[in-house]
Formats: structure tokens, sequence, C-alpha cells
């Protein structure tokens, strides 16, 4: 039996394994907002680390509740290293559990971050786990990294991932796939966020109308000028999502604000659309337009590294004999860091759907595929550098 089989027969054995510990690690909420939260889940995958033999290191957060590093105790100093990206932190608050018990239902286990992406970290350590069991190690060291903040944009722990994927051979994302079919994902959107505030000058609606300058009406006016970037077709969105302004209905508003969301494809298209963006002016006379913000995570386009990691794929896929995908999807996750530097493949996590809503649940059954697709891509050789 080749390694590759080998370790899908074990995974198989596994399956409840990695099902009682996506259960445990569901049960124990982590909410990104709350930093404090983040401790107890962590204390759970410290455990599941050291118990393969992982050296794990706690790696503090300064606005979040940090991250966990984990190596092989078995690593050689100077060795080739690759890189598996995950995240405990979920969108969900404290409370959601008791409203919606997790619970296993035939081959499906329902919860709050089961799917997005709890059960991805199970899978993750199975892979792991099954390797150290039969004696597999890997020509290039896998090393993990699990952050608390990816939901909300991993400010904390983007430097971490940075300077790992700078000397890392490839970079293996945990995030769930893409949709039921479990679809791995080979592109991700670019994800931007500008605030545009507009200061104008109050004025008495009734007694001086004509002294005041409204920042809402200058606001209105650059609504229409972003709305006018999107190109749909090409998958670029400008979506002005909020907006506040003014203090009281017979003032002339002297204040306004405006919260933008923008995706795009590829580079090209987000410097297209920043350079717009902060290329906006002022037009109403006696108003002053402000632009903060810009691109926190930038496009995870195809490339010829990422293309050579789904080759890699598919024939770990025809070895296992089941059938993958592969597919673009329009959010972003730690993987659009990563592919900057390194060849990257994502959304090597569960299969199921409902991430970020209320009927959220993972298909328990397709654990091991997902596990021994994942174990697969770790035997591989280095791929050698470039993107």
């Amino acid at each position: 039996m080749n390694p590759i089989t080998a370790a899908a027969a074990a995974l198989r054995e596994d399956r409840d394994a990695m099902a009682e510990l996506t259960l445990e690690l569901v049960e124990s909420e982590s909410p990104s907002s709350d930093p404090e939260s983040q401790a107890a889940v962590q204390t759970i995958l410290e455990r599941e680390l050291a118990a393969i033999d992982y050296r794990v290191r706690r790696l503090p957060g300064r606005t979040s509740g940090g991250s966990l590093l984990a190596v092989p105790r078995w690593r050689e100093k100077g060795s080739p290293i690759q890189l598996l990206v995950g995240h405990c932190d979920t969108v969900w608050p404290k409370g959601t559990t008791a409203e919606r018990p997790p619970a296993i239902s035939g081959s499906k286990l329902k919860g709050a971050g089961s799917y997005d992406m709890k059960a991805g970290l199970a899978q993750g350590i199975g892979a792991l786990r099954v390797l150290g069991e039969l004696g597999l190690r890997p020509a290039v060291a896998p090393v993990l990294l699990i952050n608390s903040d990816e939901e909300i944009g991993s400010s904390d722990s983007g430097p971490h991932i940075a300077r790992l994927a700078a000397i890392s051979d490839r970079a293996l994302i945990l995030e769930p796939s893409l949709g039921p079919n479990g679809a791995l994902k080979t592109a991700r959107k670019g994800v931007a966020s500008y605030k545009l505030r507009v200061t104008g000058v109050a004025a008495h609606a009734g007694l001086d109308p004509g002294k005041g300058a409204s920042a809402i009406v200058e606001l209105s006016r650059l609504v229409q000028e972003m709305f006018a970037l999107n190109d749909f077709e090409r998958g670029l969105s400008v979506n002005v999502g909020t907006i506040e302004g003014g203090i009281r209905p017979n003032v002339v508003a002297p204040e306004s604000s405006a919260v933008v969301d923008v995706r795009v494809w590829t580079h090209e298209d987000a410097e297209h659309v920043d350079s717009a963006i902060r290329a906006l002016e002022a037009a109403t006379p006696g108003t002053v337009l402000s632009v903060e913000g810009g691109f926190g995570r930038p496009p995870m386009e195809e490339t010829d590294g990422t293309s050579r990691l789904w080759k890699i794929a598919e024939a770990v896929a025809a070895e296992l004999e089941i059938t993958i995908a592969s597919g673009r999807a329009g959010g972003a996750s730690d993987g659009n860091e990563t592919s900057q530097l390194i060849p990257t493949l994502d959304g090597l996590g569960a299969v199921g759907d409902g991430a970020h809503a209320n009927h959220e649940y993972v298909d328990i059954d397709r654990m091991p595929e997902r596990a021994a697709l994942l174990a697969g891509l770790l035997l591989e050789q280095p791929l050698g550098g470039g993107t």
C-alpha cells in the first residue's frame, strides 16, 4: 500500500475522532470580538498538537486572542517548511451554542463555527497525526499557524503569517471548501474598505439655509460616483454599505460619512479602483472630503505556483479515487496574504455549507477523504520557489 492510500485507510478509522474534536472545538465558543474567549479553544488545540509531537508556542496578540504556532519536534534546523494556516475564531457571539446546541445527526455535524472552520482544524490535526503514526515524515516539514482574528482581517496575525510565508515552500489553507461539492479555492477576491468623511457648514434650515453647506448633499453625489465604478462583468464591485450624517432635521448637515466595501479579482483592478476613490473630490462649495482605508486583503490570483499545487492535488485525488474541482471565491482569507509570496491552495478544510449562517454544518463522512487529500499534499517534495 502506498503512503497516500495507507494514510486514507487510517483516516477512515479516525473519522469519529475528528468529528468528536470538531464538536469539542465548536462547544468552546470563540468569537473574534472577545479575545479572552480564545484561551479555552487554544488550550484544546495545544493539547491535541502536543499529543502528536508538535512543539506549540503561543504568540500573544495586541488586540486579538493571539495565535498558536506549532512546529514538529523532529524538524531539523534549516530544513524546508510548508505552512498550514487556519483560524479558531468565529463570527458567532457567546451564547449561540445555548440557542443552537451543536449536534451530530446522521452524517451532518451542525454547529456555529463548525464549517468555518473548526472542522478544518480537526482535519488538519488528523492528517498530521496519521502521518506520524505511519512513520511518514514529509520532506517539507509542516508548520501550523492558527490565528484568532481571521474573521476581522488578521491585523494582529498578518505579520506572523507573512514572516512564515516568506520562508516557506508553499501554503495550504484549512478554510472550508467552496460549496457543498467540496471545490478547492485557487483564487479569491481582494477586499478593501474605505471610509469617506465629508465636512460641511452648519446653518439653520429655516432661517439661513443658504449659509450652510450640506455634507449629506455632497456625500450623495459621491455615492453615485462610486457606484459608477462598478463593473460586475469583470467582478469589480464597489458597495456603499453604510452612511451616516447630520445632527438634526432643522440643521444643514455639517458632517456625513460612508463606509465602502470593494472587491476585485486582480491587482490591476485593485490599483484602478484605489486610485479612483482616492482621486474623488468634493464639489459642493464649502465641503471638504477625506478618504481613509484601502486594501486589507490583496487579490489571490491564479499563478503558476497555484497551478502546480492544483495539479498535485488532482494527482492525489486520483490515487484516492475521489473527484475534486477548483473554483474562485468572492470572500478573502489568509490565503490572500500567503499567495503574494508562495504557491497557495485554499479550501482544504471541511465539506459542508452555511458559513456565517444559522444552518452551518459539516459532512463528517467526507472528513477522512479531505484529511487524506491534505496528507497527500503534505507528502509532496519541495516545489522549489516561485508564486
